[in-house]
């Protein structure tokens, strides 16, 4: 998921701790518990259970299948459920499927709940999966998801090419509650990945009804345990209990209440106030302040995922690899983490986080090389590629006090060991969203949260073609790994082709790799179910209650 200000989670983490285990390639059925809210014995719950959180941003859409970001993505866990799930440690968990099982290498089998409903009161059937699935490799949809999910389906990237109908998309219904999902190379994590709701059910009836509008309160038919009551954009977004979903005896929270506010010191003055029960992320530099301050309420744990910037390789200066790899060797990663963040983060300079699954990390050699032998080297680099101090630099960033000082110290590192001048612009996050994926601008911010614990989650950012590639980049030899890699069963010959790859692809220098994340944050201690073990940031309302307080 593309991050917003903070990490996924998205960016994830240094998500250090994988959310799964590996599931076996062996035929024979997954069935787990089901989990909702777990109310530790003798803990008392407040009678009003509602909660606020801050969810850093205006969500993009509330539409299952064009969901992109970190911020949209929370709301849409709440909204709709997929075949499977994940708790509140990141563990896959059912979801609508009560089971499934692996047919053979490329064939998987999901068994949907019957009593699985919308919030209409209707059935959930494997024809909503069908549905949803279709919908989201559609052109005409144009889903920035569509390559990231749509690839691990099959005939998913032709059907996303325009080069086959969507009927034969590798997902069918067998009857009203079995569902069939065929992938194009052997999927080990598919259960993992068919957690996330842009692969989830859609209802028909909703969409065609109602078009555009269909994810207005009102008009929006959601599967999760929350439905929608309000949206009022810049201000909140509000969920409330959908008494139709399956385990909603299960659900301890009646109200959920999403705030969009960017500003992280405006984030703390409301929960110093006590009008928000959740900071999204604590301002860079303040973790010391706040964790003397808050300690029953501080938050602090790593995730899979990379805050990185982009570089936008097709822009007259960035197109010259020498550029970029000046402007990566002279960042130090160390400083950064220590002094600016100081929140926990390491110092990244690959596309793969530690703790993933798939590949091993690798570090450019220089990045252990004295900071004055990497400047003197990135200095040659500039003058061979002809680019001379005073050269100008333009910085686009989303409005965000925590990224404005990564920035301020990226432009101080570029300035005062390089002698270039950076201009850095701030805009809302949706506004820089639409500048990315359209190249218009020269180095961005950016981050990626894992979708499910696989490489293959962050190869997308740097592989060819890829909507997640805002950088313009392709290495087509890295990608010959990739594919190599996606159809061999063999783990280690996998693992081995894609750290290859990413090595490979970052030896072109796409992109400028700054901190794994970690996410620190402020929750109220009356909040109960948040854990400190899921990686990947990714906290479904169901799982929380409020604590008597």
């Amino acid at each position: 998921m593309t991050f917003l200000s903070v990490p996924l989670a998205h960016g994830f983490v240094p998500r250090g701790r994988a959310i799964a285990a590996a599931l076996a390639a062996v035929s024979g059925a997954f069935a787990f518990s089901a989990q909702a809210a777990n109310v530790p014995s003798g803990v008392q719950l407040a009678a009003k259970q509602e909660l606020v959180r801050n969810n850093a941003a205006e969500v993009e859409t509330l539409d299952p299948n064009l969901v992109e970001t970190v911020p949209a993505n929370n709301v849409s866990e709440d909204l709709f459920e997929g075949a499977t799930t994940t708790d509140a440690d990141g563990n896959v968990q059912p979801g609508v499927a009560e089971k499934w099982e692996q047919k053979d290498p490329t064939t998987w089998i999901f068994h949907l709940r019957k009593n699985a409903k919308w919030s209409n009161g209707e059935a959930v059937s494997a024809n909503d999966f069908v549905y949803g699935c279709q919908r989201l490799v559609d052109p005409k949809m144009a889903s920035p998801s569509a390559g990231t999910f749509g690839k691990f389906l099959l005939n998913g990237t032709d059907i996303i090419a325009g080069k086959k109908p969507v009927t034969a998309l590798g997902v069918r219904a067998i009857d009203a509650n079995t569902l069939e999902v065929k992938t194009p190379y052997p999927v080990l994590f598919l259960p993992e990945l068919m957690s996330n709701t842009t692969l989830g059910p859609v209802n028909r009836a909703a969409v065609e009804k109602n078009g555009r509008d269909w994810t207005k309160p009102g008009k929006l038919v959601s599967n999760g345990a929350y439905q929608l009551k309000e949206w009022q954009v810049n201000s909140k977004l509000v969920l409330t209990k959908n008494p139709n979903y399956w385990d909603a005896s299960r659900v301890q929270l009646s109200q959920v209440t999403y705030l969009p506010v960017e500003d992280e010191n405006s984030d703390v003055k409301l929960f110093q106030s006590g009008e928000n029960d959740w900071v999204y992320q604590l301002p860079s530099g303040t973790y010391a302040k706040y964790k003397a301050q808050f300690p029953a309420d501080i938050k602090n744990a790593p995730m899979l995922g990379l805050r990185y910037y982009s570089f936008n390789n097709r822009d007259p200066l960035l197109k010259d690899v020498r550029v970029r790899k000046a402007l990566s060797m002279v960042i130090d990663r160390d400083l950064l983490a220590q002094r600016v963040t100081a929140d926990g983060q390491l110092a990244a300079y690959g596309v793969i986080p530690q703790g993933v699954k798939g590949a091993d990390v690798t570090n450019y050699e220089w990045s252990a090389w004295p900071m004055a032998k990497r400047v003197e080297e990135a200095k040659k680099l500039l003058a061979d590629a002809g680019v001379k101090p005073g050269a100008k630099i333009r910085f686009a960033m989303n409005t965000s006090e925590y990224h404005k000082k990564m920035a301020i110290f990226a432009a101080s590192e570029w300035k005062t060991k390089l002698g270039l001048d950076t201009e850095i612009e701030a805009m809302e996050f949706k506004v820089l969203l639409k500048k990315r994926h359209a190249g218009d601008y020269q180095i961005a911010r950016n981050g990626w949260v894992a979708d499910y614990n696989d490489a293959t989650t962050f190869l997308t950012l740097v592989q060819c073609n890829s909507e997640q590639n805002d950088n313009f980049s392709c290495n087509p030899k890295a990608d010959a790994l990739i594919k190599e890699a996606n159809e061999t069963t063999d783990q280690a010959k996998r693992t081995q082709l894609q750290t290859q790859a990413a090595k490979l692809a970052m030896d072109d220098y796409p992109m400028l790799p700054l901190l794994q994340y970690t996410l620190v944050r402020l929750v109220k201690s009356y909040v109960g179910g948040y854990s400190l073990k899921n990686p990947m940031d990714r906290y479904r309302s169901k799982d929380l209650y409020i604590v008597k307080h």
